[in-house]
C-alpha cells in the first residue's frame, strides 16, 4: 500500500502523466538480501511518461531505447521507407512495383529488428542459467501476432518470435534486477494504476496476474529453482449435489462454485464425473459452467437427449437467470434496468481473459435488473445472457461502459474473496421429448 501511496504521489506532481491518460501497470517483489535483512523492489511496464528509466525504479532487461544505439538507427530507417511510400502516388501503376518492393522491405527490416532486438533481452533464471528472448519463445507453441491475430485473412504463417512488448512487463523486470544483485524473491505482487484502457478490463488500484501470452514462458525459465506457491482455487464444499430434475432422459444438477462441470487438466473430480459415479449411469453435460460459478447445468442420459438438448441452447431456446453480487458506490448506480452490448474477444496474449472490442469483437447481449441492496456497496442483480460469449456476464459487470461494478469474488475482472458470486439461478426451456416446460430455480447463498 505504501508503494501504491507513492506512485499516486508522482501522479499529483506530474499532472499530465500518462497514468491520467491510459494508466499503467507497476509491480512489487518483496526481497531478502545476502545478510537476511527485508526490502522491496518496485518496477513500471514498458515506459512511463515516455522514460524508460526513473530514479526509485528497476531499470529495463534491456535499454533499447538509446538516442545512438543499433535499434533507434534501424527505427529510422523503417521510417524513412514509411516516408518514400506517403510519396508513392497509390493510382499510378508504374508506382506499384516499387510500392511492393518497399512493403517487402518494410516487412523484412521489421522482422530482423524484432529478432535483434529479443534477442538483446538476456534473462536469468533462479538456478542461474541465461537465456534471450527468441530462444524461449521459440519452444513455445508459434502465435499469432496481434495484427495477424486481428486480420480477417490469416495467410502468414503464426510467427514463434515473442510477441510485442514481451520482456518489458514488470515481474521479468523486478526478477532479473534481484537475480543480478542477488537477492532473493519472496513474493511479487502486480497492480494497475491511473485510468484504465480502452479495451481490457482493468481498474485502479486493483492487482492482476502476469498474462500469459507474453509473460509465462519467460517466467517459466526464471523461476526455475525457485519455490513457486501456486493460487489456491476456492474449493467447493457441498459433500452430496443436489439434484433438482430427473428422468429417463435429463438430468438438472446444481454445481457448486470450484467445481468443475467436465473433466480437467488439474484431476479434479467434475460434476459430470461425480454423477456418472454416484448414479452408474453414463451421461454428458449438455452445456458448461466456469469453475468459480455455481448453479444448474443440464446434462443428457443418452446421445439422442444430448442432440436435441444441445439444438435448444444452440437456437437460444433455453431462457437462463444468473444471479450475482456486484460492489458499487450507491451515488453512482446506474439505471435499476438495463441492456449492456459489448462485443466480446479473447485477449489473444492472455487466454481466457477477454476484451471489449468493437472492430474484431463478436456481438454480446446481456440484459440486467438490480434487485435489492444488500449491504452499503454490495448489490443483488439479475442477469439475463441474450448471448453465451465467454465471460460475458463477468466482463459486462466489470467494464467501465458496462455496469463498471465487478461481480464479487471475480479473480479475473475484479477482486478475490472466498467465491466468485455468480451463480445460474433458473432455467426454462421445453423438455425435448415431453414438451413439458421445466423451469427449475435454485438461489444464490450469500455467506458474508
Amino acid at each position: 500500500m505504501e508503494v501504491i501511496g507513492q506512485i499516486h504521489s508522482y501522479m499529483e506532481q506530474t499532472p499530465q502523466s500518462e497514468l491520467h491518460r491510459l494508466g499503467k501497470m507497476f509491480g512489487v517483489l518483496v526481497i531478502r538480501d545476502e545478510n537476511g535483512g527485508f526490502g522491496y523492489l518496485k518496477a513500471f511496464s514498458s515506459l512511463l511518461d515516455g522514460k524508460h528509466m526513473i530514479d526509485g525504479f528497476v531499470p529495463p532487461i534491456f535499454d533499447f531505447a538509446e538516442p545512438d544505439g543499433y535499434f533507434r538507427q534501424e527505427e529510422t530507417s523503417i521510417s524513412s521507407i514509411n516516408t518514400q511510400l506517403k510519396h508513392l502516388s497509390a493510382s499510378d501503376p508504374s508506382a506499384q512495383n516499387r510500392r511492393n518492393g518497399l512493403l517487402q522491405l518494410r516487412k523484412t527490416k521489421s522482422r530482423a529488428l524484432q529478432r535483434w532486438l529479443f534477442s538483446q533481452y538476456n534473462v536469468l533464471s533462479g538456478i542461474g542459467k541465461t537465456r534471450n528472448l527468441v530462444d524461449i519463445f521459440a519452444q513455445e507453441t508459434p502465435i499469432l501476432s496481434a495484427e495477424e491475430y486481428f486480420s480477417p485473412i490469416r495467410n502468414d504463417t503464426p510467427s514463434t518470435l515473442p510477441p510485442a512488448g514481451a520482456g518489458e512487463c514488470c515481474a521479468p523486470k523486478l526478477l532479473q534486477f534481484a537475480f543480478l544483485h542477488h537477492l532473493t524473491p519472496l513474493a511479487l505482487a502486480e497492480f494497475w494504476i491511473g485510468a484504465p484502457p480502452l479495451n481490457e478490463l482493468r481498474r485502479d488500484g486493483y492487482f492482476y496476474g502476469a498474462c500469459l501470452g507474453k509473460c509465462r514462458p519467460i517466467l517459466n525459465h526464471m523461476l526455475q529453482g525457485i519455490d513457486v506457491q501456486e493460487e489456491p482455487l476456492p474449493p467447493f464444499q457441498r459433500e452430496k449435489i443436489d439434484i433438482l430434475y430427473q428422468d429417463e432422459w435429463l438430468i438438472i444438477a446444481m454445481k457448486p462454485a470450484g467445481m468443475l462441470t467436465t473433466a480437467g487438466n488439474n484431476g479434479s473430480l467434475s460434476l459430470e464425473e461425480y454423477l456418472r459415479q454416484s448414479l452408474k449411469t453414463p451421461l454428458q453435460a449438455v452445456h458448461r459452467l466456469d469453475q468459480d460459478t455455481s448453479g444448474l447445468v443440464v446434462l443428457a442420459k443418452t446421445q439422442e437427449a444430448y442432440r436435441r438438448m444441445q439444438a435448444l441452447f444452440r437456437t437460444r431456446e433455453v431462457k437462463k437467470r444468473y444471479e450475482a453480487v456486484i460492489e458499487y458506490d450507491p451515488d453512482s448506480l446506474p439505471p435499476a434496468q438495463g441492456e449492456i452490448t459489448l462485443p466480446l474477444l479473447p485477449n489473444p496474449f492472455d487466454r481466457p481473459r477477454q476484451i471489449v472490442d468493437y472492430e474484431h469483437g463478436k456481438p454480446a447481449y446481456t440484459k440486467y435488473n438490480i434487485r435489492s441492496q444488500l449491504s452499503p456497496s454490495r448489490f443483488l442483480v439479475d442477469l439475463y445472457p441474450l448471448t453465451g460469449r465467454t465471460h460475458q456476464l463477468r466482463v459486462h459487470c466489470a467494464h467501465f461502459n458496462g455496469l463498471n461494478a465487478p461481480i464479487l469474488g471475480d479473480r479475473l475482472y475484479g477482486k478475490p474473496a472466498d467465491r466468485l458470486y455468480l451463480h445460474a439461478a433458473e432455467l426454462q426451456f421445453t423438455h425435448p421429448f415431453t414438451h413439458i416446460l421445466l423451469s427449475p430455480k435454485v438461489a444464490l447463498e450469500i455467506s458474508f
